[in-house]
């Protein structure tokens, strides 16, 4: 069954990834070279057994061999490659095996901790292994018994990449070719919540032992003031809050410091991991309820639940002298520390609208 958004029910669109894109122009392009057709469309197997069909906007010869392309879609997921041009260049080589190489728009590792070493294209082990499987396939069919070159590009990638985790990544030039099972489910996010692993393991791969995941560039503002750490350390997790602490149980750094918005720290204090408005929402009668726990009177508590926003009760709390942003941080704590293992210590900040720290769990 096909997933639903709680605001209009409407079946959403899968998408493909990069990778799967990748192959579908690197097996066009081995083709008007193997078997000289031009084609218009190609197929390709997926790691789970799909079929899609992709839709090719070129395919043609080259000077050096021949190339396709086809325009990526996502479905109805949001991401950042939606709409962009992937193209394969591919080349006949007197070597066995298939070498990739980076083209216009795609990034170069400079740093380890990634799936790909540094000086290698970005380009993923699951993709990689896609289009070595596919054509080596089309070289047995087609009677070819050398290699192939494979150089993959995608238009505009250079400036798409800076919309990206991937220049604090180390990786350099362009974006990324993703994927493991070839398929993008919508509002999943994967290209990001991969991204944000990634980021982890960079950073645990070059030795840092305190990372510091902040919802945006505001609550990453108010952290760069209180730790002097480098650019590898903060990591923007947007609303994957989740997938930051599920990354860390399985390949735990010592020290991790969440930030956010006040309203998104209170809802990773009422047990959400995804904080975006389609999948929570702010709790006031939580907060009601916690401030009373700090002492709020029975009107305090009715005005905090008819409030518009988490930060205006936020403000009646703070006029009254209770330190409602302390008492949500720590609950948020708790939730991050039931799902890290303990070795990870960690501590939750929460700001307001205007940068401001108004919450502190700290590590103790």
């Amino acid at each position: 069954m096909r997933p639903e958004t709680p605001e209009t029910r409407q079946p959403l669109r899968y998408g493909y990834t990069t990778g799967a894109c990748a192959t579908a122009a690197s097996v066009a392009a081995a083709y008007r070279l193997l078997a000289g057709l031009e084609l218009d469309r190609v197929e390709i197997t997926l790691p789970r057994g799909q079929r899609p069909v992709f839709g090719l906007e070129y395919c043609r010869l080259t000077a050096t061999g021949a190339e396709a392309a086809t325009i990526k879609d996502a479905g109805d997921d949001p991401d950042v490659t939606h709409g962009a041009l992937i193209f394969a260049q591919v080349a006949l080589s007197e070597s066995p095996g298939v070498r990739f190489h980076a083209g216009p728009g795609v990034g170069t590792v400079t740093r380890p901790g990634l799936p790909i070493p540094p000086g290698e294209p970005a380009i993923n082990p699951t993709p990689r292994r896609m289009m070595t499987e596919h054509l080596l396939r089309l070289a047995t069919e087609q009677g070819y018994r050398s290699g192939f070159e494979v150089t993959v590009g995608i238009e505009n990638g250079a400036e798409l990449a800076l919309k990206t985790l991937n220049p604090r990544l180390g990786i350099l030039g362009g974006l990324s070719i993703l994927g493991t099972t070839g398929i993008v489910r919508p509002f999943s996010c994967s290209a990001y919540v991969a991204s944000i692993q990634q980021a982890i393991d960079v950073a645990r791969a070059n030795g840092l032992t305190h990372v510091v995941a902040c919802t945006g560039a505001a609550t990453e503002h108010v952290m760069r003031t209180h730790y002097p750490l480098p650019d590898m350390a903060l990591i923007e997790m947007g609303d994957f809050v989740g997938a930051v602490l599920k990354h860390l149980r399985r390949a735990p750094i010592p020290r991790l410091t969440l930030a956010g918005g006040f309203g998104k720290i209170s809802k990773l204090a009422a047990g959400h991991l995804d904080l975006h408005s389609r999948s929570s929402s702010v709790d006031l009668a939580l907060l009601a309820v916690e401030a009373a726990t700090l002492g709020a009177d029975g009107a305090l508590q009715e005005a905090m639940r008819a409030a518009n926003t988490s930060q205006q009760a936020l403000a009646l709390a703070q006029a009254a002298g209770l330190p409602l942003g302390d008492r949500i941080c720590a609950l948020a704590r708790a939730q991050a520390r039931a799902i890290l293992p303990p070795e990870v210590a960690v501590e939750v900040w929460a700001t307001d609208r205007e940068g401001r720290s108004v919450g502190h769990a700290g590590f103790a």
